[in-house]
């Protein structure tokens, strides 16, 4: 299968978080933040029925999953295709994750 595929508001979600880390945290926690998100997205090519359905319903167009990162309080959110993964959100634990997706 092919690398996931981040859309844009998944890309402005994890431009977010990794500027909050680098100014509140520094480099090196940013980074491990990256490697976090390249962990998940390694995680969700190779198994991608494993994600939660917990909010799947908000969204109209597929069904969305979503895996957690470890050591940050982050959700990747991802519809699976007929062409591949798509990473719709990365959104933070503690956020309205309903307003949202919706």
């Amino acid at each position: 299968m092919q690398r996931p595929r981040i859309g844009a508001a998944a890309d402005r979600d994890l431009v977010a978080a990794f500027r909050y880390y680098l100014h509140e945290a520094g480099a090196a926690v940013a980074r491990s933040l990256e490697r976090a998100v390249d962990d998940a997205l390694l995680h969700i090519e190779e198994f991608p029925g494993t994600g939660s359905r917990r909010y799947g319903h908000l969204v109209a167009h597929g069904e969305v999953r979503f895996w957690t990162l470890r050591k940050f309080p982050y959700a990747i959110f991802y519809t699976e295709h007929a062409t591949g993964i798509e990473v719709i959100r990365v959104l933070h634990q503690a956020s309205d994750i309903p307003v949202h997706l919706d």
